[in-house]
């Protein structure tokens, strides 16, 4: 028997699933790491957590189903997106701790890019908008903030990496310093219509191209462990961002099909072919997946808070002690008239505020715990609405009318259900709900001859079970309207 060793670095925890022959789950390891927010807005990483968390996984979850690394046919990396490492070649030592996604402490420099007219420009090449979600001006921060890190950095002594491309290196020894076409798109220097690094916006930003990553496709020959992590040399030939990987893993290889991940975020995409659509609703154009050297493009709408709203719950609040708790907290609720807006950092598509912040509308003397947690719920919901509706209005191709959902909270029955009401369509819940580590597994199974082509991939793809919508259409309406009401309070840019 063979497997293929995928690792999921997310978040807020690292994983690592091993997928036999037949890419069912035959053992899995997770472990949680720290959080840091030294400051309001700003949210941190310690990169050597990160590999530590990682590599401990591996080897647990080798260990747990009496795997050696003579049994692994290949990894597949599938990571957080836009988190910035920025470390020393020579050392492997990190100049300062990854800056996550979340991170919202370069909304000043963003803002300047923009009154100076730059953001056409950069839409243009990248799809994306300008904001500190991405990877760009995360750099330009390390650079500019950190002792003695730009001068280096133009001396050629530091490395830029997204977080597979930091793992990569780790794995490898430091041989490979390489990401591949997903995470390049992310990052806002890269141009995703000809496939390079853009030297127009590296300039502006003042970036050394010599910090910059290979860019491979998404299924590649990455390198070969170093013999002494897991016990032998194990070669890599898949990397993908997670809601890329998630994409790939729900097998939604025909444009028009979509699919929500929800994981402490909540993202959506849509596979646009081979057009790189430019979002009229302020959604992102971005790289679905790239294999064989052709680019596969999708629409996206990222939601900053989806899971993290129930982390909220449980360790803001103390009102729960399992983020499992609040199916039966939201069963038991009712229609309170509850709107929970979670703008903790601010909003994302299609409203892209960065100064937002949450708040809660509705509160009554006979409020409670419970409908706070359907409150929860609901929002995410309400964003994916939000979400879709302008996908809907960008892609003239037409959808395929179902969504297929996975991550974490898409095992909340409840959830789930309200999320078909409120959007009035099927929602599809696959059997492995691990897509994002399923769409890594299959790309580095793909690559090494283990695991069937797209067709045979999308031919296995099952149903576990589908949500129909019950909610009358009044209903759906009016509270769609509350939600967008609640909003609409709390924007500081309309």
């Amino acid at each position: 028997m063979k497997y293929i060793l995928a690792i999921d670095q997310g978040t807020t925890s690292s994983r690592a699933i091993l997928f036999d022959e037949g890419m069912q789950i035959a053992a899995t390891a997770q472990k949680e790491f720290t959080q840091h927010f030294p400051a309001s807005g700003w949210v941190e990483h310690e990169p050597d957590q990160i590999w530590k968390t990682t590599i401990d996984m591996c080897r647990e979850a080798m260990k747990k189903h009496g795997v050696q690394a003579r049994d692994i046919a290949s990894i597949g990396i599938t990571n957080q997106r836009e988190t910035t490492i920025v470390w020393d070649k020579a050392t492997g030592q990190p100049v300062y701790n990854a800056i996550v996604w979340q991170d919202r402490r370069t909304s000043d420099t963003c803002k300047s890019l923009k009154a100076d007219g730059l953001e056409p420009m950069i839409t243009e090449k990248t799809g994306l908008l300008l904001d500190p979600y991405f990877s760009a001006t995360k750099i330009k921060w390390i650079l500019d903030n950190v002792e003695g890190a730009r001068a280096k950095a133009v001396n050629g002594d530091l490395l830029f990496g997204t977080v597979d491309c930091f793992l990569l290196w780790k794995l490898t020894g430091g041989k490979t310093h390489a990401t591949d076409a997903t995470n390049a798109a992310r990052t806002m220097i890269y141009d995703i219509r000809n496939g390079h690094w853009d030297t127009e916006i590296c300039g502006i930003l003042d970036i050394p191209m010599n910090m910059l990553p290979e860019v491979h496709d998404c299924a590649s020959g990455f390198g070969i462990t170093t013999p002494d992590l897991l016990g032998g040399a194990i070669p890599i030939h898949g990397i993908a961002g997670d809601q890329q990987a998630a994409t790939i893993g729900q097998a939604c290889f025909t444009p028009g099909m979509m699919k929500s991940t929800y994981g402490t975020g909540c993202f959506a995409l849509l596979n646009t072919g081979d057009q790189l659509v430019t979002s009229k609703n302020r959604l992102l154009g971005t790289i679905a997946y790239q294999l064989d050297g052709e680019t596969t493009y999708a629409l996206e709408g990222s939601i900053f808070v989806a899971g993290a709203v129930v982390q909220w719950l449980r360790d803001g609040l103390g009102i729960l002690g399992h983020a499992s708790e609040t199916q039966k907290m939201a069963e038991a609720a009712g229609e309170s008239g509850v709107y929970m807006v979670p703008a903790f950092t601010g909003l994302g598509a299609p409203y892209w505020d960065a100064e937002c912040r949450g708040a809660i509308f509705g509160l009554t003397r006979g409020s409670n715990q419970n409908d706070l947690a359907r409150a929860a719920l609901e929002s995410v919901g309400y964003q994916t609405r939000d979400l879709l509706e302008a996908m809907q209005n960008d892609w003239t191709g037409g959808t395929k009318g179902i969504l297929r959902v996975d991550g974490g909270m898409s095992a909340n029955d409840w959830a789930m259900q309200f999320l078909s009401d409120i959007l009035g369509t099927p929602v599809d819940r696959p059997n492995i709900l691990e897509t994002t580590a399923l769409g890594a597994a299959w790309l580095a199974g793909m690559h090494s001859g283990m695991y069937p082509d797209q067709s045979g991939f999308a031919d296995n793809w099952s149903l576990e079970r589908q949500f129909i919508p019950s909610m009358d259409a009044g209903t759906r309406k009016s509270k769609y309207a509350g939600w967008q009401d609640a909003v609409s309070r709390c924007l500081t840019n309309r």
